[in-house]
Protein backbone atom coordinates (compact mmCIF):
# COMPACT_ATOMS: atom_id res chain seq x y z
CA UNK A 1 0.00 0.00 0.00
CA UNK A 2 1.67 3.90 -0.95
CA UNK A 3 2.16 6.09 1.76
CA UNK A 4 -1.15 8.68 1.56
CA UNK A 5 -0.03 12.24 1.23
CA UNK A 6 -1.30 15.56 3.29
CA UNK A 7 -1.65 18.44 0.35
CA UNK A 8 -2.37 22.16 1.53
CA UNK A 9 -2.65 24.89 -0.64
CA UNK A 10 -3.13 28.08 0.46
CA UNK A 11 -3.60 31.86 -1.16
CA UNK A 12 -2.84 30.08 -4.03
CA UNK A 13 -3.46 32.57 -6.85
CA UNK A 14 -2.72 32.22 -10.91
CA UNK A 15 -2.89 33.47 -13.87
CA UNK A 16 -1.82 33.91 -17.49
CA UNK A 17 -0.76 36.13 -19.72
CA UNK A 18 -3.14 36.86 -23.20
CA UNK A 19 -2.34 39.55 -25.50
CA UNK A 20 -0.21 40.96 -23.28
CA UNK A 21 -2.88 41.07 -20.52
CA UNK A 22 -3.01 39.18 -17.28
CA UNK A 23 -6.11 36.81 -17.01
CA UNK A 24 -6.75 35.87 -13.76
CA UNK A 25 -7.73 31.93 -13.80
CA UNK A 26 -7.30 31.32 -10.17
CA UNK A 27 -7.56 33.19 -6.93
CA UNK A 28 -7.19 32.99 -3.20
CA UNK A 29 -7.46 29.40 -3.39
CA UNK A 30 -7.17 27.15 0.26
CA UNK A 31 -7.38 24.14 0.72
CA UNK A 32 -6.10 21.23 2.57
CA UNK A 33 -6.71 17.64 1.84
CA UNK A 34 -5.85 15.00 4.56
CA UNK A 35 -4.07 11.53 4.09
CA UNK A 36 -6.19 8.86 1.92
CA UNK A 37 -8.64 11.41 2.06
CA UNK A 38 -11.03 11.55 -1.24
CA UNK A 39 -12.16 15.14 -2.17
CA UNK A 40 -14.10 16.10 -5.44
CA UNK A 41 -14.21 19.37 -7.19
CA UNK A 42 -16.93 20.38 -9.40
CA UNK A 43 -17.57 23.63 -11.10
CA UNK A 44 -18.68 24.77 -14.18
CA UNK A 45 -16.66 25.61 -17.47
CA UNK A 46 -13.54 27.80 -16.76
CA UNK A 47 -13.67 28.19 -12.83
CA UNK A 48 -9.98 26.73 -13.51
CA UNK A 49 -10.74 22.94 -12.12
CA UNK A 50 -7.89 21.44 -14.12
CA UNK A 51 -5.24 24.50 -13.82
CA UNK A 52 -5.43 23.79 -10.42
CA UNK A 53 -4.46 19.87 -10.79
CA UNK A 54 -2.10 20.96 -13.25
CA UNK A 55 -0.10 23.07 -10.26
CA UNK A 56 -0.88 20.13 -7.83
CA UNK A 57 0.75 17.37 -10.31
CA UNK A 58 3.88 20.15 -11.41
CA UNK A 59 2.76 20.50 -15.07
CA UNK A 60 2.06 24.51 -14.27
CA UNK A 61 4.82 26.53 -12.21
CA UNK A 62 4.26 30.05 -12.45
CA UNK A 63 1.75 31.49 -9.51
CA UNK A 64 1.44 32.97 -6.29
CA UNK A 65 0.94 31.26 -2.86
CA UNK A 66 1.85 27.92 -2.00
CA UNK A 67 1.22 24.16 -2.80
CA UNK A 68 2.50 22.08 -0.49
CA UNK A 69 2.74 17.92 -0.23
CA UNK A 70 3.55 16.48 3.21
CA UNK A 71 4.92 20.46 4.17
CA UNK A 72 7.65 20.41 1.23
CA UNK A 73 6.77 22.76 -2.04
CA UNK A 74 5.82 20.97 -5.36
CA UNK A 75 8.08 21.84 -7.75
CA UNK A 76 7.70 19.90 -11.15
CA UNK A 77 6.48 16.70 -11.69
CA UNK A 78 7.12 13.31 -9.50
CA UNK A 79 6.04 9.97 -8.73
CA UNK A 80 4.70 11.08 -5.91
CA UNK A 81 1.64 12.59 -7.81
CA UNK A 82 0.20 10.35 -10.58
CA UNK A 83 -2.81 12.02 -12.94
CA UNK A 84 -5.39 10.40 -15.19
CA UNK A 85 -6.93 12.64 -17.78
CA UNK A 86 -9.97 11.85 -19.38
CA UNK A 87 -8.34 11.12 -22.74
CA UNK A 88 -6.60 7.92 -22.20
CA UNK A 89 -3.60 8.20 -23.57
CA UNK A 90 -2.44 5.24 -24.38
CA UNK A 91 0.50 4.65 -26.66
CA UNK A 92 -1.14 2.31 -29.42
CA UNK A 93 2.04 0.83 -30.06
CA UNK A 94 2.25 -0.91 -26.69
CA UNK A 95 0.00 -3.32 -25.28
CA UNK A 96 -1.39 -3.14 -22.06
CA UNK A 97 1.41 -4.50 -19.52
CA UNK A 98 3.98 -2.24 -21.89
CA UNK A 99 1.94 1.15 -21.36
CA UNK A 100 1.46 0.15 -17.51
CA UNK A 101 5.43 -0.44 -17.36
CA UNK A 102 6.05 3.59 -18.69
CA UNK A 103 4.48 4.58 -15.08
CA UNK A 104 8.05 3.10 -13.52
CA UNK A 105 10.33 4.66 -16.31
CA UNK A 106 12.20 6.82 -13.60
CA UNK A 107 11.54 4.30 -10.95
CA UNK A 108 14.92 3.39 -9.40
CA UNK A 109 13.88 -0.52 -8.99
CA UNK A 110 15.20 -3.46 -10.34
CA UNK A 111 13.20 -4.53 -13.32
CA UNK A 112 11.93 -7.95 -11.55
CA UNK A 113 9.99 -5.85 -8.63
CA UNK A 114 9.04 -3.56 -11.75
CA UNK A 115 6.61 -6.81 -13.53
CA UNK A 116 5.60 -7.86 -10.35
CA UNK A 117 4.30 -4.32 -9.79
CA UNK A 118 2.74 -4.18 -12.85
CA UNK A 119 0.95 -7.43 -12.35
CA UNK A 120 -0.37 -6.39 -9.08
CA UNK A 121 -1.72 -3.28 -10.99
CA UNK A 122 -3.06 -4.90 -13.79
CA UNK A 123 -5.16 -7.25 -11.24
CA UNK A 124 -5.96 -4.42 -9.18
CA UNK A 125 -7.82 -2.99 -12.48
CA UNK A 126 -9.43 -6.05 -13.27
CA UNK A 127 -7.70 -6.62 -16.84
CA UNK A 128 -5.72 -9.65 -15.89
CA UNK A 129 -6.06 -11.64 -19.33
CA UNK A 130 -5.45 -8.57 -21.15
CA UNK A 131 -1.52 -7.69 -20.58
CA UNK A 132 -1.12 -8.50 -24.31
CA UNK A 133 -3.84 -6.66 -25.56
CA UNK A 134 -3.56 -3.34 -27.17
CA UNK A 135 -5.38 -0.75 -27.13
CA UNK A 136 -7.07 -0.68 -30.07
CA UNK A 137 -8.70 -4.05 -28.85
CA UNK A 138 -10.24 -2.58 -25.81
CA UNK A 139 -13.19 -0.63 -24.29
CA UNK A 140 -13.12 3.10 -23.73
CA UNK A 141 -13.51 1.63 -20.43
CA UNK A 142 -10.98 -0.59 -20.38
CA UNK A 143 -8.52 2.07 -21.70
CA UNK A 144 -9.00 3.99 -19.12
CA UNK A 145 -8.20 1.41 -16.43
CA UNK A 146 -5.10 0.75 -17.94
CA UNK A 147 -4.65 4.77 -17.48
CA UNK A 148 -5.73 4.47 -14.13
CA UNK A 149 -3.36 1.23 -13.70
CA UNK A 150 -0.09 3.23 -14.94
CA UNK A 151 -1.02 6.49 -12.59
CA UNK A 152 -1.15 4.30 -9.85
CA UNK A 153 1.97 1.60 -10.76
CA UNK A 154 4.60 3.92 -9.22
CA UNK A 155 3.13 4.25 -5.60
CA UNK A 156 1.96 7.93 -5.79
CA UNK A 157 1.17 10.02 -2.28
CA UNK A 158 -1.64 11.26 -4.27
CA UNK A 159 -4.16 10.42 -7.47
CA UNK A 160 -5.40 13.20 -9.32
CA UNK A 161 -8.09 12.81 -11.59
CA UNK A 162 -9.07 15.02 -14.19
CA UNK A 163 -12.66 14.40 -15.65
CA UNK A 164 -11.46 10.58 -16.16
CA UNK A 165 -15.15 9.18 -17.29
CA UNK A 166 -16.14 11.92 -18.95
CA UNK A 167 -16.29 10.21 -22.71
CA UNK A 168 -17.75 7.35 -21.55
CA UNK A 169 -20.90 6.48 -21.41
CA UNK A 170 -23.61 6.23 -18.75
CA UNK A 171 -23.31 2.48 -17.25
CA UNK A 172 -19.85 2.06 -18.20
CA UNK A 173 -18.74 5.60 -15.87
CA UNK A 174 -21.03 4.41 -12.91
CA UNK A 175 -19.40 1.13 -13.19
CA UNK A 176 -15.78 2.48 -12.97
CA UNK A 177 -17.13 5.22 -10.49
CA UNK A 178 -17.85 1.68 -7.86
CA UNK A 179 -14.61 0.37 -9.41
CA UNK A 180 -12.62 3.47 -8.20
CA UNK A 181 -13.84 3.33 -5.29
CA UNK A 182 -13.21 -0.03 -4.60
CA UNK A 183 -9.08 0.95 -5.83
CA UNK A 184 -9.09 3.82 -3.56
CA UNK A 185 -10.17 1.29 -0.44
CA UNK A 186 -7.80 -1.00 -1.42
CA UNK A 187 -4.36 1.30 -2.08
CA UNK A 188 -5.21 3.69 0.72
CA UNK A 189 -4.01 7.22 -1.24
CA UNK A 190 -5.33 10.73 -1.22
CA UNK A 191 -7.64 11.44 -4.46
CA UNK A 192 -8.56 13.98 -6.14
CA UNK A 193 -11.01 13.72 -8.85
CA UNK A 194 -12.01 17.13 -10.58
CA UNK A 195 -15.63 16.28 -12.88
CA UNK A 196 -18.82 18.47 -14.05
CA UNK A 197 -20.80 15.57 -12.54
CA UNK A 198 -22.39 16.51 -9.03
CA UNK A 199 -23.88 12.84 -8.88
CA UNK A 200 -20.24 11.80 -9.24
CA UNK A 201 -18.79 14.21 -6.91
CA UNK A 202 -20.95 13.01 -4.46
CA UNK A 203 -20.75 9.04 -5.13
CA UNK A 204 -17.43 9.40 -4.41
CA UNK A 205 -16.09 12.32 -2.07
CA UNK A 206 -16.10 12.55 1.08
CA UNK A 207 -16.59 16.57 0.93
CA UNK A 208 -17.06 18.09 -2.35
CA UNK A 209 -15.16 21.99 -3.21
CA UNK A 210 -18.12 23.73 -5.35
CA UNK A 211 -15.59 26.05 -7.10
CA UNK A 212 -16.75 29.51 -8.99
CA UNK A 213 -15.34 30.75 -12.25
CA UNK A 214 -13.76 34.25 -13.63
CA UNK A 215 -11.38 34.11 -12.07
CA UNK A 216 -11.09 30.34 -10.15
CA UNK A 217 -12.54 30.92 -6.29
CA UNK A 218 -14.21 28.09 -3.80
CA UNK A 219 -17.43 28.59 -2.80
CA UNK A 220 -17.94 26.46 -0.59
CA UNK A 221 -16.53 22.83 0.53
CA UNK A 222 -20.19 20.71 1.32
CA UNK A 223 -19.18 17.57 3.30
CA UNK A 224 -20.74 14.17 2.54
CA UNK A 225 -21.24 12.79 6.06
CA UNK A 226 -22.63 9.33 3.94
CA UNK A 227 -21.00 5.57 5.00
CA UNK A 228 -19.84 3.75 1.64
CA UNK A 229 -20.69 2.12 -0.30
CA UNK A 230 -23.42 4.92 -1.22
CA UNK A 231 -27.11 4.24 -2.34
CA UNK A 232 -27.70 6.55 -5.47
CA UNK A 233 -31.51 6.76 -4.18
CA UNK A 234 -31.25 7.12 -0.55
CA UNK A 235 -32.43 10.40 0.63
CA UNK A 236 -29.31 11.50 2.42
CA UNK A 237 -27.59 11.05 -1.06
CA UNK A 238 -30.05 12.87 -2.92
CA UNK A 239 -29.51 15.78 0.20
CA UNK A 240 -26.09 15.90 -0.57
CA UNK A 241 -26.62 16.72 -4.24
CA UNK A 242 -29.05 18.97 -3.85
CA UNK A 243 -26.78 21.07 -1.68
CA UNK A 244 -24.00 21.31 -3.54
CA UNK A 245 -26.16 22.31 -6.50
CA UNK A 246 -27.82 24.65 -4.83
CA UNK A 247 -24.10 26.13 -4.51
CA UNK A 248 -24.33 26.24 -8.32
CA UNK A 249 -27.53 28.23 -8.11
CA UNK A 250 -26.33 30.51 -5.38
CA UNK A 251 -29.21 30.02 -3.19
CA UNK A 252 -27.30 28.03 -0.59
Amino acid sequence: MAHAGTLHIGNLSKQFEVKGQALPVLQNITLTVNPGEFVSIVGSSGCGKSTLLRLIVGLEADYQGEVLLDGQRIVGTSLDRGIVFQEHRLFPWLNVEQNIALGLLNAEQPEADKQRSVREHIALVGLTGFEKAYPHQLSGGMSQRVAIARALVSRPEVLLLDEPFGALDAITRAHLQQELHRIWLAEGITMILVTHDVEEAVYLGQKVVVMEPRPGRIRRTVPVPLSYPRDRLSAGFNQAKEEVLAEFAGTA
